[in-house]
């Protein structure tokens, strides 16, 4: 066999190499694509859903995902109807199990309520109220402000109770003024601790509530002195500086100078001193 012929064979091994190869590609991927693909039917929500809402029929439907169902998401209606949300849901969204009361315990705020939490219902002036930017979810500072008790001059102070507080429910109820006529009142419901809780009651009871609005990323717990109203009015001049307070020398006296006088009378000779009078050294 020449050396011609041999690089004819070579060559054609190659090429016969490479469109083997791209046959095989081009099956694998007819096959792969006629195999029908895994999917997960899984429970959504049909349209907007509240916080504290008890889910119905209605509220839900069923939507086909390619692959594998995300961890925690629900595939049945019967276990979703008739339990409380926790949280928000959107429309479209996928139902998960954490998004949800447990079954049984119903709907409304008191589901949403962490285990070792109580939620604080506060009264808000209408201002807070109407401006609307404590939501659900909205974190806020406790602000009380009142005369503190046994304060000698009665001055007006105000001091952060609580900070960081997240807010569970905002808007109004019914509630009767001092003539018993019903009134409209802006309330405001708080997740604290049951230690907060008691502080805010009896805070709530005497003194004047405002709430802060924060930034929620924004956990830091700063350290507020109270400030006082004479803090507020005062002019910031500086006070007047006190006179030095005089103190008596300790040095030592100088002795006073003096004159002897030398009388004889015979044979008996006698010695006198006098002090010399100031100014006439």
């Amino acid at each position: 066999m020449n050396r011609r012929l041999l690089t004819i064979f070579v060559i054609a091994f190659v090429i016969a190499g490479i469109c083997a190869w791209a046959v095989y590609r081009m099956v694998g991927a007819k096959v792969a694509a006629s195999k029908p693909r895994a999917t997960a039917q899984l429970v959504a929500a049909a349209r907007d859903i509240p916080l504290g809402a008890v889910l119905t029929p209605a509220d839900l439907t069923t939507i086909s995902i390619d692959g594998d169902a995300p961890k925690g998401a629900i595939r049945k209606l019967d276990e979703v109807v008739g339990r409380g949300a926790i949280s928000e849901i959107y429309q479209g969204e996928i139902i998960m199990e954490s998004r949800l009361a447990g079954a049984g315990s119903g709907g409304g705020l008191a589901p949403t309520i962490p285990k070792g939490m109580r939620a604080c219902a506060v009264k808000v002036d209408e201002v807070v109220g109407v401006a609307g930017f404590v939501i659900p979810g909205t974190r806020v500072d406790v602000l009380a402000s009142g005369t503190p008790p046994n304060s000698p001059s009665a001055t007006q102070q105000t001091e952060t109770l609580l900070q960081n507080i997240q807010v569970l429910s905002a808007g109004t109820d019914i509630q009767k003024d001092a003539t018993g006529k019903p009134q409209q009142v802006q309330v405001v419901s708080l997740l604290v601790t049951p230690e907060q809780a008691e502080t805010l009651s009896l805070a709530s009871n005497t003194l004047k509530i405002q709430l802060v609005l924060r930034n929620p990323m924004d956990t830091e717990i700063a350290k507020v002195p109270p400030t006082a109203m004479a803090s507020i009015f005062s002019t910031g001049a500086p006070a007047p500086p006190k006179e030095p307070r005089r103190v008596a020398s300790s040095a030592p006296k100088a002795k006073p100078e003096t004159y002897s006088i030398i009388v004889s009378n015979g044979s008996k000779t006698t010695e006198q001193k006098f002090a010399i009078p100031e100014g006439q050294h």
